[in-house]
């Protein structure tokens, strides 16, 4: 009889990384309300959650896909804003003393989260149908972020211009094209220019998730 295939991501990890998810979710929903989960970091962060206990490759290669580029983005200017050289402000908010040091210390899984992923896409394998599922996943949130979401100015501390929907600043929206013209541009645009490019690196450099009806049964 064979001896049972070994676990691809340790136990230690997936308790370690659900205590994170344990402490954070109430945390931010007390601080900013539920609809801040519909920022494309935090659903990576909750899909990883989920890979990382069903040892999912395509639920790992899918988040990878939608924001290694963009957290990439985050970790550089993080690391220069450390340095007094910020890139473009976007980490800012993690240097602000008047923010709880505990909710910004949380706010830090963005700069590990794109390192995770792409450990576990290492570890378990790319899944090529992550692009379509992460294109088809964002289309879905871009829309109820547009159509039911509120537009900037913030009149609370809920969020506003979630995903960028209304532009690149939360204090006041774009005013360069028409706001259906930007949201179909980001429609377009975020396939085009990050997760297509993304897919095809992993594709690239990780090796490919077997497909299902490829793994052996263990008995």
């Amino acid at each position: 009889m064979e001896t049972a295939a070994k676990p691809g991501i340790p136990l230690w990890f997936k308790l370690a990384y659900s205590a994170f998810c344990a402490v954070l979710v109430p945390t931010y929903l007390m601080a900013y309300g539920p609809t801040n989960f519909l920022y494309f970091c935090d659903v990576a962060l909750l899909t990883t959650l989920a890979a990382v206990w069903l040892e999912s490759p395509l639920l790992a290669s899918a988040p990878a896909v939608g924001i290694l580029l963009p957290q990439a983005l985050w970790v550089v200017d993080f690391l220069g804003t450390a340095a007094g050289l910020p890139i473009t402000g976007m980490t800012a908010y993690m240097f602000d003393a008047k923010l709880p040091l505990f909710t910004r210390s949380l706010s830090f899984f963005h700069f590990w989260l794109p390192f995770v992923l792409a450990w576990l896409v290492w570890r378990l394998g790319y899944d090529r149908r992550a692009f379509a599922v992460w294109t088809v996943g964002a289309w879905a949130l871009l829309s109820v972020c547009y159509f039911l979401m509120p537009p900037p100015p913030a009149t609370s501390d809920l969020p506003v211009n979630i995903n960028y929907v209304y532009g690149l600043s939360d204090a006041v929206a774009q005013s360069f094209m028409p706001g259906p013209a930007w949201f179909v541009m980001l429609l377009i645009g975020l396939p085009l220019v990050i997760f297509y490019p993304t897919h095809r690196l992993l594709q690239r450099f990780a090796r490919t998730a077997p497909a299902l009806s490829a793994i052996p049964v263990r008995s």
